[in-house]
């Protein structure tokens, strides 16, 4: 029995650890690394390039086909790194959102991780908890759980002590309690039996959770027009071979290599692993400010997001609840100090006597501190709380009352008590006093309480000071107790439907973030509507809502105002609410449903097992993740790590962030890659020299592709990405401005190209030369274009558009090395058939670069001007 009261001692527990071993199920399966490595030639594009090589292999283009082989495998191996990143970043956001179970160690109730819990471990359940391990019921009060993982039934099991037959069906042991299975009501203590591997589920890898899959909506839509564009390249390389052997007169092998030469140029066979690095790079950047992704879909849809639905307590406030009034029959308090710290004054309100008023609140502060399973710690003068924070507020108004939390609940020994539940709104414990009675106290919402006593409630004007508080923004609970007959040992509801004394309110005050009203600002001016859904008295909510400044006037409405409206109604009235107060999981489900029916794309928050409908629901269901529940969690696409308003609204950012970014990798990726593949059909259909091999080709794309196109993955957002309207959900990846720069730049890329091709031959200098300075121009253009490509939404010329970043520069000085290397090295001169230039050369290319910039820069702000595309009026 005193196993139960103190649960294991702490050394006790780290041996059975040591023989346990730790309680984590089997890790998820992976894929080997080979298989992982082959996997990414498995792609049209690649096998477009592998076909390429091949072909200028048969022809004895044993450099082409090398070439084309590198860019293969250094994409190949740009994925493969990518892949193992991608998997050891989810596996340390599991880690970041483990689940914790509180147990009893040492005597003291204590939460801990989960895979450290061993066999003997005493652990306390309650509703929304996902069971940690397989235990047998010491003590339920109200408990089912859904076990429909484990028996297939969909009915909850109720749960009881008493022990069953060892040959019992594993759906009729009502005493046992099995990991992975959800609490849905009531609250239990526990003893664990098995652990890890040894539990019902333990053979099930992944049942909480395996590596999230890397294809997005994106990603599908990317690998789609590869496909498509594959197969129009393909058509198109016939076609071009043909009118190159029998128009102008080209050898079947000259015409085929310069064919594969136009094919290597155009396809963009390193956009599908940039995206997939711009994605990834935006989990960690969120992760970094407290937003952690569960599903990387939700990276797109956060970038999109047009309002989000948010809880109060604990989001847009600090869940640090203080006690600031309270109210008895003849008295008014006044209660100093906030948070969880133990120091105030309690002062008499009205003129009234401070000692007589704190002497006639002794009752209600002892009944707020006995009904209540909170426990108060200090570590460096910081005082938080283990378990509810309204709980935790009343042991801190019971410290700064005279009274000693641990002195008092030992000399009122706890006999039994009903936990709090939604379907009756109330808690209440049954104690023995000192002098041996049964005395049971009560606390909950002031209505459910006022019931049990309506001669009381009639009387004693207690609508009016709830409204008081709740107007001031206060949270109101009610406080009432019970002598019960002598010797009595439990305590059921009908032990509470006569003589019940009511005690008096207690006003609450959870002081909004100041983090929170400034993210409140930003959303507002981003065009992102805040709605927020709470449970609380739509007095209170609406307070916090002015405090906050939600909107410029804050309308609100409450559940039972919504019950009677059909969805259409409902539908109309939702963009004109601001706060939805007393509100059930069913009316949170409605509202987000009706916001999505207008065309909203939702971002919803979460923390409870009953809200995991409406977090599925959402567009970015997002979790919280200290005071939220499992259940939530794994219906959510997000967990915040500090259950914070901001961070959502950080996420946002980051999410449109991501989205810019993508956008640019594409904007730079196809027509660099355009005007390469001009250049050398126009050399093709007007019969001129190549002013390209496919090996330079090759060349320019492997020096580029992985240092400048990858380098916008890490670009930080443009000035001003929080002041545009969310975009549509269903705006198309490749919008008009998108489609215009590709030709646009395609052309120029391809007009300063063959410029210098043709001014060096008409010089009387050799055709390497001329090819070796074509190479140069389209490395030099796409530089400058980088700069360009850099601020899609405003102009690039400015200080910061100019100098870049410290990733630009770095991949600058990368390609510029290996230009010189292509052009002086001797080595690489006999590879790639290249001649040194000269100075003045250098220059020219230069001075037609920053020509291309300013064209540039003049066609963006004269579209803007024109305001041509939406992206440019932004």
């Amino acid at each position: 029995m005193q196993g139960r009261r103190s649960g294991l001692q702490l050394d006790e527990a780290q041996r059975r650890l040591a023989e346990f071993g730790p309680n984590s199920l089997p890790p998820p399966a992976t894929v080997h690394p080979v298989l992982r490595f082959l996997a990414q030639f498995n792609s049209a594009l690649i096998y477009f390039l592998l076909a390429a090589a091949g072909a200028a292999l048969l022809l004895g283009h044993v450099v082409d086909a090398a070439v084309i082989a590198a860019v293969v495998i250094a994409n190949a191996i740009v994925g493969f790194v990518q892949e193992g990143k991608a998997e050891r970043a989810l596996g340390a956001i599991r880690d970041l959102i483990a689940p914790h179970a509180t147990v009893l160690r040492d005597g003291a109730r204590q939460t801990i991780d989960v895979p450290d819990l061993v066999p003997g471990d005493i652990v306390i359940l309650e509703a929304g908890d996902r069971v940690p391990a397989d235990m047998r019921i010491l003590r339920a009060r109200g408990l089912k759980i859904d076990e429909a993982l484990l028996t297939g039934e969909s009915v909850t099991s109720e749960k009881h002590e008493p022990p069953v037959a060892v040959e019992a069906a594993l759906g009729d042991r009502h005493n046992m309690a099995f990991s992975g299975t959800m609490v849905t009501t009531g609250q239990a203590t526990a003893v664990v039996v098995a652990t890890g591997a040894q539990t019902q589920i333990g053979h099930i890898s992944g049942l909480l959770g395996g590596v999230e899959t890397l294809t997005t909506p994106l990603l599908r839509q990317i690998n789609h027009f590869a496909s498509r564009f594959t197969w129009a390249m393909l058509g198109a390389a016939v076609l071009l071979f043909v009118f190159a052997v029998l128009v102008r007169g080209f050898a079947w092998d000259d015409a085929l290599i310069a064919v594969v030469a136009v094919a290597v140029g155009v396809i963009p066979e390193g956009l599908p692993a940039v995206i997939t690095i711009t994605l990834a790079i935006g989990v960690q950047r969120m992760a970094g400010r407290k937003a952690v992704i569960r599903k990387l879909p939700a990276v797109e849809t956060l970038g999109a997001t047009s309002v989000i639905c948010t809880d109060k307590t604990g989001t847009l406030t600090r869940n640090e609840m203080t006690v600031r009034h309270i109210f008895i029959e003849r008295h008014q308090l006044l209660v100093a100090g906030s948070g969880y710290a133990p120091h105030g004054a309690l002062t008499a309100e009205n003129h009234d006597d401070d000692a007589a008023a704190i002497a006639a609140a002794s009752a209600i502060i002892r009944c707020g501190l006995l009904c209540n399973d909170a426990q108060l710690r200090e570590a460096t003068g910081d005082w938080h709380v283990e378990g509810d924070p309204m709980e935790g507020a009343l042991a801190a108004l019971a410290m700064k009352a005279g009274f000693s939390p641990d002195h008092a609940r030992g000399e009122w020994a706890r006999l039994d008590e009903i936990p709090f539940d939604a379907a009756y709104r109330f808690m209440a414990t049954l104690h023995r006093s000192p002098e041996g009675e049964a005395i049971a106290f009560i606390k909950g919402a002031p209505e459910a309480l006022l019931a049990m006593v309506p001669d009381m409630a009639s009387s004693a004007n207690w609508d009016d000071q709830i409204a008081t508080a709740a107007a001031a923004g206060e949270r109101v609970l009610g406080f009432a107790t019970k002598k019960l007959a002598h010797g009595s040992e439990r305590l059921t509801f009908s032990d509470l439907k006569t003589g019940v004394e009511f005690l008096g309110l207690m006003g609450f005050i959870d002081p909004p973030r100041d983090e929170a009203v400034r993210a409140i600002a930003e959303c507002r001016s981003a065009g992102i509507d805040v709605k927020m859904i709470t449970g609380d008295h739509v007095a209170t909510a609406l307070a916090i809502a002015r405090q906050i400044d939600l909107a410029d006037d804050p309308k609100a409405t409450t559940g039972a105002d919504l019950d009677p409206l059909t969805d259409a109604q409902l539908q109309d009235m939702v963009p004109h609410i601001a706060v939805f107060a007393r509100t059930s999981p069913e009316h949170k489900l409605r509202i987000v449903r009706a916001l999505q029916a207008n065309g909203a794309i939702v971002a919803m928050t979460g923390d409870g097992v009953n809200d995991a409908p409406s977090l599925k629901q959402a567009d970015v269901g997002t979790a919280m993740g200290l005071k939220g529940t499992e259940a939530a969690r794994e219906a959510s696409e997000m967990v915040l790590l500090d259950d914070n308003f901001a961070s959502i609204v950080a996420a946002v950012h980051e999410g449109r962030t991501v989205y810019d970014n993508i956008r640019k990798v594409i904007s730079w990726t196809l027509p660099t890659n355009g005007g390469e593949s001009v250049a050398v059909i126009l050399a093709i259909l007007v019969g001129f020299a190549l002013p390209m091999t496919a090996t330079h080709i090759l060349w320019i794309n492997l020096v580029t592709a992985v240092s400048l196109g990858l380098v916008l993955a890490f670009e930080p957002a443009e000035p001003g990405v929080m002041q545009r309207p969310p975009r549509a959900a269903d705006a198309p990846l490749l919008s008009p401005f998108l489609l215009w720069r590709v030709i646009v730049v395609s052309i120029l890329f391809a007009s300063a190209t063959l410029g210098v091709f043709f001014f060096t031959l008409g010089e009387g200098r050799s055709i390497e030369v001329a090819r070796t300075m074509a190479v140069n121009m389209l490395v030099v253009a796409e530089i400058f274009y980088l700069f360009n490509v850099r601020f899609l939404h405003m102009g690039s010329l400015t200080w910061r558009g100019v100098l870049g970043t410290r990733s630009v520069l770095i991949a600058i000085v990368a390609v510029v090395t290996a230009q010189l290397a292509f052009t002086y090295l001797p080595v690489l001169n006999r590879l790639f058939d290249s001649r040194p230039l000269t100075l003045r050369d250098g220059g020219l290319i230069i001075l037609i670069g920053i020509g291309l910039f300013l064209l540039l820069e003049g066609e963006k702000l004269l579209m803007r001007r024109l305001g041509w595309f939406k992206e440019l009026r932004a």
